[in-house]
């Protein structure tokens, strides 16, 4: 779920950078010593699992896990994900340079907001609450991301319409996938914790 250079005009490309290093600058300011540990480690899990990739048509489709990632890290899920799409872009040309701002808001944004629909699991006490709030939290990431990327896509005029219908059903499984994974993540964690 990454939009390559190219795609995006100046303006929208300049001005996902100017947020997504505000929004870095930010979160950085709430990180602690003891959080570096943590973040690298689901950074490299973001990083490892976008890097398998199921063409579809004229896009292709990967595991995101910033449900996962937002899930577990609260606030500093938009670094990791900056941190992974910079070692993407950089390492395997996954993405673009230009486009690494707009792909951080794409990814990061619901990865926030994820935290924040994942901290309701607090106010309900019932038997499996956080891995139905872990579940909601992996499928609601992946599907802002995708109307994110539409959005974004739409910015650049009805050339990339088609893609972005296509880019949003192909991630359909994808968020039935990760909705899965998140909700057991979120119950393992909640047992051994």
């Amino acid at each position: 779920m990454h939009i390559s250079d190219g795609v995006l005009t100046t303006p929208v490309w300049t001005a996902g950078y100017a947020a997504s290093i505000a929004i870095v600058a930010f979160t950085t300011r709430k990180m602690r010593s003891e959080d570096v540990p943590k973040t690298a480690i689901m950074t490299s899990v973001f990083f490892v699992s976008s890097l398998i990739h199921v063409p579809i048509g004229p896009t292709s489709v990967h595991l995101l896990l910033n449900g996962l990632i937002g899930m577990l890290l609260g606030p500093l899920a938009f670094i990791a994900v900056f941190l992974g799409l910079i070692l993407q872009a950089i390492l395997f040309q996954h993405g673009g340079i230009t486009t690494i701002g707009v792909n951080t808001l794409i990814m990061g944004l619901p990865a926030l907001l994820v935290y924040k629909i994942f901290d309701l699991h607090k106010i309900f006490s019932f038997r499996l609450n956080k891995a139905v709030f872990g579940v909601l939290a992996g499928g609601s990431a992946v599907f802002f991301a995708t109307l994110l990327l539409a959005a974004f896509l739409i910015t650049t005029g009805d050339a990339f319409m088609g893609a972005a219908k296509i880019a949003a059903l192909a991630h359909l499984p994808v968020m039935i996938v990760e909705a899965i994974i998140t909700g057991v993540v979120a119950s393992f964690i909640g047992k051994v914790k």
